[in-house]
C-alpha cells in the first residue's frame, strides 16, 4: 500500500495521455460487454432449449398446418412422456408498432411442457375456466401496464375472427407467468380451442408439435420413429430437437456467436496495442527516475511489480467502470419492444471481462516492465 501514491503520481504525470488511454479501455469494455449482452439477446433460445424435447414441423416449412389428429399417434409412441401443441397467431395491439408475440397453446400440456414458466396456481385456474383467457410474461405486462382482469383487444395479421369487425380479437388476462432472467418473459399464449373455434378456416390444424421424451440419448431416434409415421401422407412431418430448431434459426441471422466474439477480439487486440504504447512511454519519459530509485535501493523485482502495478491499475479500473456501465444498460431490458426478449449481461461474463481488464493489464505492461527492470543505473543516469 506505501507504494500506491508512487503509481497515481506516474499515472498523473501526462494527465491528457493517461484520461484518454483510461477512456478507450472503459468504451473498450463496455462494447465488450454489450457484445456480450447481443450474443446472448440472439442465442437465448438455443441456451434454453431443453434437451428431452423435440419440435415436430411439416416438413416443407414451419408455416404449413398439421392435422391435430397426429396428436395420439404421437402420444402412443414408446419413449414419448408427454404432447402439447401450438400455433403462431400473429397480431398487434393498438398500433403496427407494437408486436405481440402470441401463440395459441394447449393451457395444460403446454406449461407442463415449459416448467420454467412460473404461473401461479390459482391463475393456472382461472385460465382453464375462461375461454377467452390469456396468460401473458411479465415483461410483456410491465411493457403495456397489463394486469390480471384486463380485456385486452389484438388486431389478428394472419388469423381472422368470424364475428365481430373481422380483425379484432378479445382476450381476458388470466395469468400473467414469471421466470429467471433466461427465460423469454414477453409471450402471450391463449388457448387454442378457442383459436379453432372463432377462426376463419384452419379447422383441426395445428402449427407444430412439441414432444417431450423420456430419454435425451434417444432423441434423434424417436425424431425418425415419428417422422416415418407420417411418411408418404398428405401432411409429412420434420423432428428434431428443440435446440437444433432453435440454432436453425438463429443461424438465418449468422453465426451470431462466431461475429461477436470476433468483433469483441478485434476491440480488445487494438485497446492493447494502444495501452502497450501508453505504458512504453511513460516508461521511456522515466527513465532517469528509474534509475534514481535503483540507485536508492530499489531492486530490479520492485521496479519491475511497480510498472505492472500501474498498468494493472489503469486496465483493471477502466475496465471494472466500463463492465459497470454495460451492466447498468442491461439492467433495461429488452430495448427493441420484445424482439431480444432475454437481455442480460450474465455474471459469468461479467468475471470473464474482469479477467480480460487484468491481462489486458499485465500483458500491455509486460514489456515496459521488463525494459525496466533489466535498465542499469550508469545508462539511466547517463541519458539523464
Amino acid at each position: 500500500m506505501k507504494y500506491l501514491p508512487l503509481i497515481w503520481r506516474n499515472l498523473l504525470r501526462r494527465k491528457i495521455r493517461t484520461t484518454l488511454t483510461f477512456l478507450a479501455i472503459t468504451v473498450s469494455f463496455l462494447l465488450f460487454g454489450l457484445l456480450m449482452v447481443l450474443r446472448i439477446a440472439f442465442s437465448a433460445g438455443v441456451d434454453i432449449a431443453g434437451v428431452d424435447r423435440l419440435m415436430m414441423l411439416h416438413k416443407v416449412s414451419i408455416i404449413q398446418p398439421l392435422p391435430i389428429s397426429y396428436y395420439e399417434r404421437i402420444q402412443a409412441v414408446p419413449g414419448v412422456t408427454l404432447v402439447s401443441y401450438a400455433s403462431w397467431f400473429g397480431g398487434i395491439y393498438q398500433k403496427p408498432s407494437n408486436n405481440v408475440f402470441e401463440f395459441a397453446v394447449e393451457p395444460v400440456s403446454y406449461m407442463q411442457m415449459y416448467p420454467e414458466f412460473k404461473l401461479p396456481p390459482e391463475q393456472m385456474k382461472a385460465w382453464l375456466a375462461d375461454r377467452q383467457g390469456a396468460v401473458v410474461g411479465q415483461d410483456l405486462a410491465a411493457r403495456f401496464g397489463w394486469k390480471l382482469g384486463d380485456k385486452i383487444p389484438i388486431q389478428g395479421t394472419f388469423n381472422r375472427p368470424k364475428s365481430g369487425d373481422g380483425l379484432t380479437w378479445e382476450f381476458n388476462i388470466a395469468g400473467i407467468y414469471d421466470g429467471d432472467k433466461a427465460v423469454d418473459k414477453t409471450q402471450f399464449l391463449f388457448r387454442h380451442d378457442y383459436l379453432i373455434e372463432n377462426r376463419r378456416g384452419g379447422e383441426g390444424l395445428v402449427g407444430w408439435y412439441l414432444i417431450k421424451v423420456a430419454d435425451p440419448s434417444r432423441s434423434a431416434d424417436l425424431a425418425h420413429t415419428i417422422d416415418k409415421l407420417f411418411e408418404n401422407s398428405a401432411f409429412e412431418t420434420k423432428t428434431a430437437t428443440e435446440k437444433a430448431v432453435a440454432q436453425g434459426f438463429a443461424d438465418q441471422v449468422g453465426n451470431i456467436g462466431y461475429i461477436v466474439t470476433g468483433v469483441a477480439a478485434v476491440v480488445l487486440f487494438t485497446i492493447l496495442l494502444i495501452a502497450a504504447s501508453q505504458m512504453s512511454l511513460a516508461v521511456t519519459e522515466r527513465t532517469n527516475e528509474i534509475g534514481a530509485l535503483k540507485a536508492m535501493g530499489f531492486t530490479d523485482g520492485l521496479v519491475l511489480a511497480l510498472v505492472l502495478a500501474e498498468s494493472l491499475a489503469l486496465s483493471v479500473v477502466a475496465g471494472a467502470i466500463g463492465l459497470g456501465l454495460a451492466w447498468l444498460l442491461s439492467q433495461g431490458g429488452d430495448p427493441t419492444g420484445g424482439f431480444l426478449p432475454v437481455f442480460m449481461f450474465r455474471p459469468i461474463d461479467v468475471g470473464i471481462g474482469f479477467a480480460l481488464a487484468v491481462a489486458l493489464g499485465l500483458i500491455a505492461g509486460a514489456m515496459p516492465a521488463m525494459n525496466a527492470m533489466r535498465l542499469r543505473i550508469t545508462d539511466a543516469l547517463r541519458r539523464a
